[in-house]
């Protein structure tokens, strides 16, 4: 049945604290135990919704914590003057709650207690691993007004699921509300690692590319003293131009041929017939 909420809680300002609501298709039948006992009836007119019906299947919790539903209440209103989101840690020593703001930060403990506490006091722990998860605390101090259901709230938390805060109301059933956790996403100096780290490394110089080798041809019974002419780049230190001082040119013989040649200079001799 599809029922407007606003119009709900209208008809049900009706019925009296004592008052049996019996709820019959589109009726509200109120059962009075007065003297005059007085039986009162009101028809709602009913919507037709559209919307797919959503399901989530059950599936295991890597933690889940039991705790007092004041005590969580009481956390999450306190800690919704501070911030607008919490982040909720569950260890094996317990459940921490974090949130900060424009005005400062809140950090609220609760230590998992011994077994021999008493029941609705008690906070206990099943965990297969540590979770930390970050939510909206606007959703979760609605949550809390199904705090007078009962006296006890699970937290089921995993990562990659929504996590669940039920209320189980004794023998009448049970109230589960999902909540989606936040996903951040990192921003900040990380961002620009790669380029930075580009910009500071030098600038690789090009290798120098080999200049070609100048061939001369011998007469026979010449002297002969080659020089290179290629002409070196500006900014480019190069002393193969003239020999240092203290240095003396190196001679050999080709074929009885008698050949002087500057220090560092490359020649390439061929042989004359």
């Amino acid at each position: 049945m599809g029922m407007n909420f606003a119009n709900m809680a209208r008809m049900l300002r009706c019925a009296s604290d004592d008052d049996i609501v019996l709820l019959v298709d589109c009726w509200f039948i109120f059962h009075g135990f007065t003297a005059q006992d007085k039986i009162s009836d009101y028809e709602m007119k009913l919507m037709h919704i559209t919307s797919e019906n959503l399901e989530i299947p059950e599936a295991g919790y890597e933690a889940i914590v039991k705790m007092p539903a004041s005590l969580f209440a009481r956390i999450c209103k306190d800690l919704g003057t501070i911030g607008d989101t919490v982040m909720i840690s569950v260890t094996k020593e317990g459940i921490q709650f974090f949130t900060g703001g424009d005005i400062g930060t809140a950090n609220i403990f609760c230590r998992k207690t011994t077994p021999v506490a008493k029941d609705k006091e008690a906070i206990s722990i099943e965990m297969e691993k540590p979770v930390l998860l970050t939510l909206a605390l606007r959703y979760l101090i609605s949550f809390t007004k199904a705090t007078p259901l009962a006296k006890q709230v699970t937290i089921s938390m995993s990562y990659g699921r929504p996590i669940v805060v039920e209320y189980k109301m004794e023998i009448m059933g049970h109230i589960r509300f999902y909540l989606v956790p936040k996903v951040e996403e990192v921003t900040g100096p990380l961002e620009n690692v790669a380029e930075a780290d580009t910009k500071s490394k030098p600038d690789v110089k090009p290798e120098v590319e080999e200049k070609p080798k100048e061939v001369i041809e011998i007469e026979e019974g010449s002297e002969l003293k080659a020089e290179t002419k290629l002409k070196p780049e500006k900014n480019d230190i190069d002393d193969r131009s003239e020999p240092k001082l203290g240095t003396k040119p190196k001679e050999g013989r080709i074929n009885g041929t008698m050949l002087r040649v500057e220090d560092k200079t490359e020649v390439e001799v061929m042989d004359v017939e």
